[in-house]
């Protein structure tokens, strides 16, 4: 038992000399910084960390000498070195958040989404699954193809850029060639957003061709 004191105490009195109210730093952000080292590069770049720990615990410390976090749950177990040198047990959750953009109503399929559709809200990076939109950009303006629910993680196949060709409509076949520019009227046979290829019988020729959606109504012959 001698030597087993006699082992720890010079760890003791390395604590003690480094602690100091200088030093101490309130225990979540020391929590933050210790989880976002276990994430690692599997950490999302604008993901945070919201940590809650039980009353009666510490609120400032030097530094976490052990941490141990389970990313699925958030729940941590860690040693804290408080501000007078001791070491504490803490315990608590450090869940990872993210910004994620929702639609704040329900929306159904062929609507359009507006910005004032969407906010962004932080979500627990666990509920937000591998394809679910992440950029309001990528949300807002976009055509729904499947309902969308108010408050829930967005998945990318559930929206498309908005279509401005429909199969069955009436179109306008351009053609450019250097300064000489042709028009023709044409019938749609599949739909397509803008820039995507979409096949169109001429209605002249009674030819089908392949064109490039350019705007609605409008496709533009590929040659």
């Amino acid at each position: 038992m001698k030597r087993l004191f006699a082992l720890l105490k010079p760890t003791c009195l390395g604590l003690a000399l480094f602690a100091g109210p200088g030093l101490a730093a309130p225990v979540a952000e020391l929590v933050a910084e210790r989880a976002e080292q276990e994430y690692g590069p599997a950490m999302p770049s604008n993901g945070t960390f919201s940590v809650r720990m039980p009353g009666g615990l510490p609120t400032e410390g030097e530094f976490i000498q052990e941490f141990w976090v389970d990313q699925d749950s958030g729940q941590f177990i860690a040693n804290l070195v408080t501000p007078q040198g001791n070491i504490r047990r803490i315990q608590g959750l450090a869940v990872l958040t993210v910004p994620v953009p929702v639609v704040n109503r329900r929306i159904q399929p062929d609507e359009i989404v507006a910005e004032t559709d969407v906010e962004t809200i932080d979500m627990p990076w666990a509920r937000v699954h591998a394809f679910a939109i992440t950029e309001v950009d990528h949300l807002a303006g976009m055509q729904v193809r499947r309902m969308l629910a108010p408050g829930r993680p967005v998945h990318r196949a559930s929206v498309i850029p908005p279509i401005v060709v429909a199969r069955g409509d009436r179109v306008t076949i351009e053609l450019e060639f250097g300064p000489l520019r042709l028009s023709a009227r044409g019938k749609a046979i599949t739909d397509a957003h803008k820039g995507q290829e979409v096949r169109v019988v001429n209605l002249e020729s009674n030819k089908t061709i392949v064109a490039v959606a350019t705007a609605d109504g409008v496709v533009e012959a590929q040659f």
